[in-house]
């Protein structure tokens, strides 16, 4: 998934494709897909396509399946665009970098976006119906038809937690944490926000998932030290 050279690429090759024909493969699975986001993680460095004497831009195969991992990562994992950026260049350059942010045994970003009906999520987790529907009372799982990876890495965690008893009942304190957190990261959005522009609304939502990181990384230093204190 070398990230190709722009100026090396003939934008006369066949196969080559419009901002509009991406949109067209990309938008079913990435439903705030736009033409101004292309052009804003082309800004940031994330994809090079090639472009025509008229300064239109052109992508290959490669571009868009670049797209799609930019995208997932984006969705699923919530990663901010200079993780994305590492991860990207570390492909580039032939090495094998774990999934940012994921352990090892969490969901993979490469796997097509698999979906779980109840019953599969149930059986793929080793989880029972009644966990579920705990899960979802307590806010920790969203009800759905289908269910996504991340379900299932908070399905499989809550079958473990369980073990230790601890249901998801006993959540709802880390739950109200989040929401306090989505506050800050809404106070400090505010000055992007009040742009209704689409670069704008790019901006913030790069702006949010940075901030998520951070928070993510002071949380678990807090969580680190107060287990330093309390175990012996």
């Amino acid at each position: 998934m070398a990230r190709a050279g722009a100026q090396a690429r003939s934008t006369a090759a066949p196969g080559l494709l419009s901002i509009g024909q991406v949109l067209g493969k990309l938008t079913p699975e990435f439903s705030d897909l736009s033409p101004s986001k292309l052009r804003f993680l082309e800004e940031q460095g994330l994809i090079t396509p090639a472009r025509t004497p008229s300064g239109y831009r052109k992508f290959c195969a490669e571009d868009v399946e670049r797209l799609r991992v930019i995208l997932t990562m984006q969705r699923d994992h919530y990663l901010p665009l200079k993780v994305i950026r590492s991860y990207l260049d570390d492909l580039d350059a032939g090495r094998s970098p774990s999934l940012p942010g994921i352990g090892a045994g969490g969901p993979s970003m490469l796997g097509g976006g698999r979906r779980f009906s109840r019953s599969e999520l149930l059986r793929e987790a080793g989880a029972s119906g009644t966990l579920l529907q705990d899960a979802i009372s307590a806010s920790v799982i969203v009800p759905a038809d289908t269910y996504d990876e991340e379900a299932l890495a908070v399905l499989s965690s809550l079958v473990e937690l369980q073990r230790c008893g601890i249901e998801p009942r006993h959540l709802r304190g880390v739950r109200a944490t989040v929401e306090r957190e989505l506050g800050l990261i809404e106070s400090a959005l505010l000055p992007v926000s009040r742009r209704k522009d689409a670069s704008s609304r790019a901006r913030a939502a790069e702006l949010a998932r940075d901030i998520a990181a951070q928070l993510d990384i002071v949380r678990a230093s807090l969580v680190r030290t107060a287990l330093g204190r309390m175990l012996p």
